[in-house]
C-alpha cells in the first residue's frame, strides 16, 4: 500500500509544473481557475516568476497548492493510477491542504482563498524582523526540549515549530531568544541553521493569525475525505470533517509533528510513500526517519512514468 505526501513552504521554485502546465489541458485549467480565484495572475508567478513575489507568503502557499495538485490530477486523470492504493494522505503544513482537495474534503478555490488568506495572516502576525526560525541538527527531539526547557526564564518565545525527522527540528520565535538559544546550543557543539522565513511559523506568536483564520475556515463547505487525513497536530489519522476544520486553525500555531506521521503512517503496512509537488524535501524527510523504504518524488512526466511502472509490477 502506498502513502500520498504533499510538501510545504520551502518546496516552490520558478517553473514548478511548467512541463505539465505545457502538455496538459486539465493543468492549464487548474492554473486558470487559480488565477481567476485569487484575481491576479499566480499561474505566471508560478512558471515564470518574478522570484521575490513567489516567496512571498501570500503567493507561495497558493502555488504551492496549484502546483501539487496539478501533479495529483494528472496521476489520476491522464495516467489513470489507481487511488484506491492509497492509504493514507497527509500534508505538511500548507501541504495539509493540499491532502484535503486531492481527497475530495475541499474545495480547490476554497483551499485557494483559504491559504491566501493564511499566508497574509501568518506575515502579519509578527513585524519584520522579531520573529525567526533555525533548524536544528543531529540533535534527538527529547534533548532539544531539555534546552529549551533550561532558557525558559528568559523572556521571549522558543517553540518547537516542525518535528520533521530524526535529527531534524525547527525552532520557532522571537529572534533575540533564538539567538539566545543558538548560542546555547554552539556551546554544546550542536549545529544550528537560521531560515529565511520571514516570520516565526507554528509558535505561539502565531495565536493571533490562528485567531483571524477561526472564522474563515469554519465558514467554509469541508465533505469527508476519500482517504484518511494524518494531521500535524495529531500525527494521527481523522476524517471528521469539523475535526479537520478545528485542526487546520490549531496547526497555525502548533508543532507540525511531522517525524511522529511517518511512524505512524509507516506503522500500518505502507511501503510506498510517494510526494505529490515541487521538490524533494519530504522524501529526504521519510529516508532520514524510516530506513528500509521506497520513496518517489513526483514532478515530471517521466517521475509519473516510473512510478507507473513499479505500481504495475
Amino acid at each position: 500500500m502506498n502513502a500520498l505526501l504533499f510538501p510545504g513552504q520551502g518546496s516552490q521554485i520558478v517553473g514548478m509544473g511548467s512541463e505539465l502546465h505545457d502538455n496538459f489541458n486539465i493543468v492549464k485549467e487548474i492554473f486558470k481557475k487559480a488565477d481567476e480565484k485569487l484575481k491576479y495572475p499566480i499561474s505566471k508567478m508560478i512558471l515564470s516568476g518574478p522570484e521575490d513575489q513567489l516567496q512571498l507568503t501570500k503567493n507561495t502557499q497558493p502555488a504551492i497548492l496549484t502546483t501539487s495538485y496539478s501533479i495529483f490530477r494528472v496521476l489520476k486523470d491522464e495516467f489513470k493510477i489507481n487511488m484506491d492504493t492509497f492509504k493514507y494522505f497527509a500534508g505538511h503544513s500548507l501541504g495539509e491542504y493540499s491532502a484535503l482537495v486531492c481527497a475530495d474534503a475541499l474545495n480547490f478555490e476554497d483551499a485557494l482563498y483559504l491559504l491566501h488568506e493564511r499566508g497574509k495572516a501568518m506575515q502579519e502576525a509578527v513585524p519584520i524582523g522579531y520573529g525567526s526560525m533555525i533548524a536544528v541538527l543531529g540533535t534527538k527531539i527529547k534533548d532539544i526540549n531539555n534546552f529549551i526547557e533550561s532558557i525558559k526564564d528568559k523572556e521571549g518565545v522558543c517553540e518547537i515549530a516542525n518535528d520533521n525527522a530524526d535529527g531534524q527540528v525547527i525552532i520557532s520565535g522571537n529572534k533575540n531568544k533564538l539567538d539566545y538559544f543558538q548560542s546555547v546550543l554552539k556551546e554544546k557543539k550542536i549545529k544550528t541553521i537560521p531560515l529565511k522565513v520571514s516570520a516565526p511559523f507554528h509558535c505561539s506568536l502565531m495565536k493571533s493569525a490562528a485567531n483571524k483564520m477561526r472564522e474563515k475556515i469554519q465558514n467554509i463547505n469541508f465533505q469527508k475525505p476519500k482517504y484518511p487525513i494524518v494531521t500535524n497536530v495529531t500525527a494521527e489519522a481523522e476524517m471528521n470533517p469539523e475535526n479537520l476544520k478545528k485542526l487546520l486553525i490549531e496547526q497555525i500555531s502548533s508543532t507540525v509533528r511531522w517525524r511522529e506521521s511517518i511512524i505512524n503512517i509507516s506503522g500500518n503496512k505502507i511501503s510506498n510513500f510517494v510526494e505529490v509537488g515541487p521538490g524533494k524535501v519530504l522524501s529526504g524527510m521519510v529516508k532520514r526517519t524510516i530506513k528500509d523504504v521506497n520513496c518517489f518524488s513526483i514532478n515530471s512526466i517521466a517521475d509519473i512514468k516510473k512510478f507507473k511502472d513499479e505500481s504495475d509490477k
